[in-house]
């Protein structure tokens, strides 16, 4: 049997609706086709003068939608934008400490074809979908009931350390969220297309497995050259399906990123693997077109003056380092993403992890990934670094498949078993429903 999922939408003080087609409410109230809700006293939902613990609209028809108005999508990223986004399913609405949540109760597959849609373009390699679709459903079904041993390792924080890593853990109100801190679920505002249908269809009920249980299969958009191992990035746990591996299928010999010497020339070089040169016909059909919009990812750089970096880090950390004295990586994963991080300032010294945190703070949005060497260009006359230059790799945690790297296989004729066979090694097919 197909499960229900709940996917956390909008988060917002007041959320405006529009219904195209019939809908029930559990509260009796008049589903016309706009609707205006509110936050009320405590956590309470207020709506056409009622107050309730929660309202759902549930659809008469199948053909019904309801759209969400001003949904913010990319939350902290550089593609950050606002959409109208319309969606088949239940609306839920609940209400915690002033704030209105917005969660769509949908089929996983009916899910699933929106989040091949969302997360790249819907005109994708048919091999590349299918391996999506095994990969998004086998991830999403991982979320609901995570493995117990994720569950005994916690975030840290001490007066010297911050060592954070984001996962859907975060979550209490719904199974996941609709925006890249999960899997980029949009609704049917993205056109869907055949080829999308069929793909889900083709897989349907597919997941990976390895030694018997679901397996958490982790993407992220430009692995660099080298996947990265999962506990580089989130808890300290080894998952053996989730392995530092060249991203090639002849592999060459991959260097030591986890020193420095190694890591400084490889992010400078462009070494052969799938997602290194990807054709641009392929790019435009595998990115959506705000991810188009980044067009440099496998190997990239950016530069700061001191004191735009000083304040970026200040911003962002919330913390006052004064002028940044040095920034030193204290431990590299084997892909060379740094997870421990030490930021010396004038007035503050401090260690910060994992590889998401470290990319949002030296970023007024987020580095593209934290796979990457910095270097001070000048001095001023007290010793101290006047511009900083970042040289880095890939777009994204790293860990499992590359979606770059994925579709540039599909490309070349591999099949999707193929292509899951090379991000996830020792792991099988399995039809679960």
């Amino acid at each position: 049997m197909i499960p229900e999922i709940s996917v956390g939408i909008l988060a917002a003080p007041k959320i405006s609706i529009r219904l195209d087609g019939p809908y029930s409410a559990n509260h009796g109230i008049d589903t016309h086709d706009s609707i205006s809700i509110t936050a009320g006293n405590g956590n309470e939902v207020s709506c056409q003068g009622l107050d309730m613990q929660e309202l759902i609209l549930t659809p008469l028809a199948p053909q019904c939608t309801f759209t969400l108005m001003d949904v913010t999508i990319g939350i902290g990223f550089h593609w950050q934008r606002r959409e109208h986004q319309s969606f088949q399913g239940a609306l839920k609405i609940i209400c915690r400490d002033g704030m209105l949540h917005a969660i769509n109760l949908i089929d996983a597959e009916s899910y699933l074809r929106s989040v091949i849609s969302s997360e790249m373009n819907a005109k994708a390699p048919e091999e590349f979908l299918k391996a999506h679709s095994v990969i998004s459903r086998s991830w999403l079904l991982a979320q609901i009931n995570p493995p117990m041993q994720l569950q005994r390792y916690t975030c840290s924080e001490t007066e010297s350390e911050t060592i954070r890593w984001y996962d859907r853990d975060a979550h209490t109100l719904f199974h996941v969220c609709a925006d890249d801190h999960c899997q980029r679920y949009q609704g049917c505002t993205k056109a869907s297309t055949p080829q999308v249908g069929a793909a889900i269809e083709a897989t349907c009920g597919e997941v990976l497995t390895f030694d018997g249980h679901l397996c958490d299969t982790r993407f992220s958009k430009c692995c660099g050259g080298v996947m990265e191992e999962f506990a580089t990035c989130w808890q300290p746990v080894e998952v053996p399906y989730l392995r530092a591996l060249s991203d090639n299928t002849t592999p060459n010999a991959v260097p030591d990123l986890t020193d420095a010497t190694a890591m400084e020339q490889w992010v400078h070089e462009r070494p052969d693997a799938f997602c290194a040169n990807p054709p641009k016909e392929v790019l435009e059909t595998v990115l959506n077109n705000y991810d188009l919009e980044t067009s440099d990812f496998y190997r990239w750089h950016v530069e700061y003056s001191a004191e735009e970096l000083a304040d970026i880090i200040r911003t962002r950390s919330e913390m006052d380092y004064g002028s940044i004295i040095s920034i030193t990586p204290l431990h590299r994963g084997p892909s060379g993403r740094i997870d421990r991080l030490e930021i010396h300032g004038t007035r503050l010294r401090r260690i910060i992890g994992k590889e998401l945190e470290i990319r949002r703070t030296l970023s007024r949005t987020h580095l593209y990934s934290s796979a990457f060497v910095i270097t001070p260009l000048d001095y001023d006359s007290d010793g101290i670094p006047a511009r900083w230059r970042i040289d880095g790799a890939g777009w994204g945690h790293g860990v499992g498949m590359c979606q770059i790297g994925a579709a540039v296989m599909a490309h070349k004729g591999y099949t999707y078993r193929e292509i899951l066979s090379h991000y996830f090694p020792g792991t099988e097919l399995t039809v679960i429903y």
